[in-house]
C-alpha cells in the first residue's frame, strides 16, 4: 500500500515518518518548495524527539519520500491524508477550513482509481461530508471514500504516541474504507491497540471532545492550586490525592501557567463555536477558555507581587519559554503573555529554553536570549521557571548563588521539593503550596 500525506507540519511530518517506519512506500506532500528542499537535505524543521532519526532511516531505506508534486504523490497512493493547519480565524474563532477544502480540490484532479481520502487535520463535525462533496463536485467520476481520522500526538513524545496509541479512531461509511484502514493500522494489532469504527461527525466530535476534557481537567486543577494557597493547603498532596482515584487518574493534575501548544487552545476554541453554531452552548468549556486566558495574565501579577510590588528596571531570568518541553513549539505559550506583561511593567528580560528560542525570538521582543540556563542569572533580582526542562531540575545550587542578585526563584511548573529550597536557602515561591 502506498501513502501520501498532504502537508509537512507537525501531524503531517510524524504521521508519514511514523507510516513509512510501518513498511508503507510514503509520499509526503508540502507547496513550500523551501521546506521540501530542506527536507531532502535531511534537515528537520521541527524539534520533536526521534523524528530526525526515524526521517533519516526511512529516507535511506527509500520508503519515505518529500516532494511538492501533489499530484504524482497522490495519483500513486491508495490512502492520502489532508494533514494541513486548521487554525483559528482571527474574526470568528472558528477553525479555518481554507486548507483542508483547497487540499481537497487537488486531490480530486490528482485521483487515480479507487482512493481513501483521510482527514488528519483536527476538524470540526461535519467537515468530512464537506469534503466529499468538494472531491465529488471536482471529480464526479472519482472512486473514492471520505474518512476520518484524528490524531491524538502529544508534542515531545508523538513518535511513542503514534507507534504504542491508545486507541485509533475511524470514522467511515464503507466496510471498503475500513477494510483499507485496518490494513494501514495493522502493524498495531500485535499491540492490541483499540480500533473504534464510527461515523465521521463522531470520530471529528471525540478529537474535540477529548481535547477540551483534558483542558477542564488542566483548569479545574490550576483553580485547587489558587484555593490551596488561600487555605494552606498543599497541591502536590491533593493532586495526589485526586489522582489516585481510578475513576479520575492521574494525569493532567498538575498545575501551571495555563495550558498552550497547537491543540488545546484551538480545539476548545472550536468547540466552543462548533456548539453555538447547533445552539446547544457548552458553558464549562468556554469558562476554560476565558480562564485559562486570565491565567496566564495572573502569573505575570505573581511575579510582580513576588518581587515586592514592581518589576520597574529589575532583571527578571526565564527559564523555558516553550508551551511544554521536549518541543520547540511556541503557539499560545503562557509566556507570550507573561513576558510582555512583565516588560510592560518595566522589567529586563533575559531567556533561555534548549529549544524553543529561534522561534520565540519572532514573537517576543527586546528579550536577552542566553547560551544556557547560567548565562542569564548574572545579577538577576528573580529567576521565573516557565517549562520543566528536565535540565532545569538539577541546577547546581552554588553556582546560582554566585550569579543571581537576590535567591528569589518563582517556579511555576513545581519541578522543586519545598524542603529542598529551604535546605538551600533559597526564597521559593510555587503553585498552590506554602511559600518557603
Amino acid at each position: 500500500m502506498k501513502v501520501a500525506v498532504i502537508g509537512t507540519g507537525y501531524v503531517g511530518l510524524v504521521s508519514g515518518t511514523c507510516f513509512s517506519e510501518f513498511g508503507f512506500d510514503v509520499w509526503c506532500v508540502d507547496k513550500n518548495k523551501e521546506k521540501i528542499d530542506s527536507l531532502n537535505r535531511g534537515e528537520v524543521p521541527i524539534y520533536e524527539p526521534g523524528l530526525e532519526a526515524l526521517i533519516r532511516k526511512n529516507v535511506e531505506a527509500e520508503r519515505l519520500f518529500f516532494t511538492t508534486d501533489l499530484k504524482e504523490a497522490v495519483r500513486k497512493a491508495q490512502v492520502v491524508f489532508i494533514a494541513v493547519g486548521t487554525p483559528p480565524d482571527p474574526k470568528t474563532g472558528h477553525a479555518d477550513l481554507t486548507y483542508v477544502f483547497d487540499a481537497a480540490k487537488e486531490i480530486a484532479q490528482a485521483i487515480d482509481g479507487y482512493t481513501v481520502v483521510v482527514t488528519k487535520s483536527t476538524v470540526p463535525v461535519d467537515t468530512n461530508r464537506r469534503v466529499e462533496e468538494v472531491i465529488r463536485k471536482a471529480r464526479p467520476d472519482a472512486e473514492v471514500d471520505v474518512v476520518s481520522n484524528p490524531e491524538f500526538l502529544r508534542e515531545g513524545s508523538a513518535i511513542e504516541d503514534f507507534m504504542r496509541p491508545n486507541r485509533v479512531v475511524v470514522g467511515a461509511r464503507t466496510e471498503r474504507a475500513k477494510e483499507v484502514m485496518r490494513q494501514l493500522y495493522r502493524p498495531l494489532f500485535l499491540l492490541e491497540t483499540p480500533m473504534l469504527f464510527t461515523s465521521p461527525e463522531s470520530s471529528e466530535l471525540i478529537k474535540y471532545a477529548s481535547n477540551s476534557f483534558l483542558a477542564i481537567k488542566i483548569s479545574f486543577i490550576n483553580q485547587i492550586a489558587d484555593l490551596c494557597e488561600k487555605c494552606g493547603a498543599d497541591i502536590s498532596d491533593v493532586a495526589k490525592g485526586v489522582g489516585l482515584d481510578q475513576r479520575i487518574g492521574n494525569k493532567f493534575l498538575h498545575t501551571g501557567p495555563g495550558y498552550g501548544g497547537s491543540c488545546f487552545p484551538k480545539d476548545t476554541l472550536a468547540l466552543v463555536h462548533t456548539a453555538k453554531d447547533y445552539k446547544t452552548p457548552i458553558s464549562i468549556v468556554e469558562a476554560v477558555v476565558d480562564y485559562n486566558e486570565e491565567r496566564k495574565s495572573h502569573m505575570a501579577d505573581k511575579i510582580i507581587e513576588a518581587c515586592g510590588g514592581s518589576v520597574k528596571g529589575k532583571k527578571i531570568a526565564i527559564l523555558g519559554v516553550a508551551f511544554k518541553p521536549n518541543t520547540d513549539d511556541m503557539r499560545d505559550a503562557p509566556s507570550l503573555t507573561i513576558i510582555p506583561k512583565l516588560q510592560n511593567a518595566g522589567a529586563s528580560i533575559h531567556a533561555y529554553d534548549p529549544a524553543a528560542m529561534k522561534h520565540a525570538a519572532t514573537f517576543l521582543e527586546n528579550v536577552t536570549w542566553g547560551e544556557d540556563a547560567y548565562d542569564i542569572l548574572d545579577g538577576a533580582d528573580c529567576t521565573v521557571i516557565l517549562t520543566e526542562w528536565n535540565e532545569f531540575r538539577s541546577l547546581q545550587w552554588v553556582k546560582f548563588k554566585e550569579r543571581v542578585k537576590t535567591n528569589l526563584i518563582v517556579d511555576l511548573r513545581n519541578i522543586y521539593k519545598l524542603s529542598d529550597m529551604k535546605a538551600e536557602g533559597i526564597s521559593y515561591i510555587s503553585l498552590g503550596r506554602p511559600t518557603v
